[in-house]
């Protein structure tokens, strides 16, 4: 499965990525890359980030790979949603694709060609969520690893009559 993100739709939909875009939109985008190889890890879906590069002058489109996560800067006059629009006529050939933006008229047209939309907000529970169970595991998992889970009630009754 893949999934195809609008990056600065993301940015500009999440508060902690808006807010550190205002002092580094590198940063912000160097944090939402950083979060989604997490998630690609958890999920295993290849994910393609693009963010457009349409107001940059002599901009040329640029490809950065990173352990299954693309990221993609368009082309001068190109825009994410016209670059999403295209790639997704060849992946859903192939393969199921999740469109992440919270852009309704790209929402529209994906939808059209036979892909599944999620908004960024969508997505930033789903990554709040997985979040939520990884820590409840690691709670789960320390427990199981504590010195006193692997001793019986009888030795930690005298160990704790001893420490007092």
């Amino acid at each position: 499965m893949y999934m195809v993100i609008d990056g600065y739709n993301i940015i500009n939909n999440w508060q902690d990525l808006k807010l550190e875009a205002k002092s580094s939109l590198e940063d912000a985008r160097q944090k939402l890359i950083d979060i989604l190889l997490n998630f690609r890890g958890y999920t295993g879906f290849d994910i393609i980030l693009v963010f457009d590069a349409m107001y940059v002058k002599g901009s040329q489109q640029k490809h950065e790979y990173y352990s299954g996560l693309e990221v993609v800067y368009t082309k001068e006059g190109e825009s994410a949603d016209s670059y999403i629009e295209g790639i997704i006529k060849n992946i859903i050939k192939k393969d199921k694709v999740v469109v992440v933006t919270s852009d309704w008229v790209l929402q529209q047209v994906v939808l059209g060609q036979g892909a599944i939309r999620m908004s960024a907000r969508e997505l930033y529970e789903e990554l709040n969520n997985y979040l939520e169970n990884k820590k409840k595991l690691y709670a789960k998992d320390d427990k199981k690893d504590s010195i006193e889970s692997r001793l019986s009630e009888e030795i930690i009754k005298k160990l704790r009559k001893m420490a007092e």
